[in-house]
């Protein structure tokens, strides 16, 4: 075969046609998975006083008539803020939030007249009547309900989505009944009713200003079972400004470490007579007291004395407590955010809103 100065041989040219291929195909799979990746995260909305508005009212008059249609109805990798005004009523449903739906608002007028319930136990995370797994989640003015009773666990409210906020909600149930999961979560002014580990899990959770009531009449109920496993984990419960009732005197304690390095904090809260002198629980395992944190900081009422309390709980001075005493621990000053004020018809990124029929 001849070769001269400015040309290659057939072989060398089909190389690069081949390598120019090769480079095409390398490109074109930059650009898809470049793609991929951009649509699997959404980005965060910028205007957090408007948002997508969706109706859901059982009579026929809104968007939709059950409160999951119109979660579906939300587009995946969601990027806008949505608030789904849920009218008053009794929803028997069973309801998920999926992790590819940030950023929705579920709201009522009034937790006692907006109820959502269903019936299932057992599994921790098969039984919740409401699963959230979705991030930037808000829920106002609802109540969540698990009417399995007393025969094992019944989960109201599953959180597993991180940065979720709750106000003024209603979370009924007897043992498990808000399975406070993972992540960073904010409950304000909420009604809280159980009897066995009635809040359960490891997120890092805040709950401010909120009434939790035993229902457990025989023997010991327990309010918590934290769940944090490792001293380096960033997790706990704390209860600031609370209320802590029940169904008779010494009937409950503050908790119990699910986790080896269980950490749970009351502080400011008032501590009715429900509350067993020593407050606290090892659940059967006496090594748990040297890792679990148990901590108590300017507490009242009946149920705060200290003189009983096991000695491997904690009376905070000012300085341990501070830490606990503010949203930073929740970082709850970069991501809570208002309800919105400003509503919209339709997504703006041309996914259209598809009402039910109506009849």
């Amino acid at each position: 075969m001849r070769t001269c100065m400015g040309r290659r041989p057939a072989p060398y040219i089909a190389l690069i046609f081949l390598d120019n291929i090769f480079l095409s195909f390398i490109i074109v799979s930059i650009l898809m998975a470049s793609s991929s990746s951009k649509s699997a995260v959404a980005a965060a909305p910028t205007d957090s006083s408007a948002a997508v508005l969706i109706r859901v009212d059982q009579s026929g008059l809104g968007d939709f008539t059950t409160i999951q249609a119109a979660i579906d109805a939300v587009p995946s990798n969601n990027e806008e803020y949505v608030f789904i005004w849920v009218k008053p009523g009794v929803y028997r449903e069973k309801i998920v939030v999926p992790a590819d739906k940030p950023y929705i608002t579920l709201s009522g007028t009034q937790a006692t007249d907006t109820i959502i319930t269903w019936n299932d136990g057992e599994s921790i995370y098969e039984s919740p009547t409401v699963s959230i797994l979705a991030s930037d989640f808000v829920g106002r003015y609802l109540t969540f309900e698990n009417y399995y009773g007393s025969r094992g666990k019944g989960v109201a409210l599953r959180v597993s989505g991180d940065k979720a906020a709750f106000y003024s909600c209603r979370i009924l149930s007897f043992q498990d009944t808000l399975l406070d999961d993972i992540g960073r979560h904010y409950y304000s002014n909420c009604y809280i009713e159980g009897a066995t580990d009635f809040i359960c899990g490891n997120a890092a959770s805040l709950f401010e200003k909120c009434h939790l009531h035993s229902i457990n009449e025989i023997g010991y109920a327990t309010i918590t079972a934290q769940k944090r496993t490792t001293p380096w984990e960033n997790t706990g419960f704390i209860f600031l400004g609370c209320k802590i009732t029940g169904v008779g005197v010494h009937t409950a304690l503050l908790g119990r470490p699910w986790g080896t390095y269980s950490r749970v904090i009351y502080a400011y809260s008032f501590i009715s007579s429900t509350i067993a002198p020593q407050g606290w629980d090892n659940w059967g395992d006496v090594n748990k007291e040297s890792t679990a944190f148990y901590g108590e900081y300017k507490c009242y009422g009946a149920g705060a004395s200290r003189e009983k309390r096991v000695n491997w709980s904690k009376r905070l001075t000012s300085e341990e407590a501070a830490p606990f005493l503010s949203k930073d621990m929740i970082g709850g000053r970069g991501w809570l955010r208002p309800a919105p004020t400003n509503f919209i018809i339709g997504f703006s990124n041309d996914v259209a809103l598809v009402s039910e029929p109506k009849e």
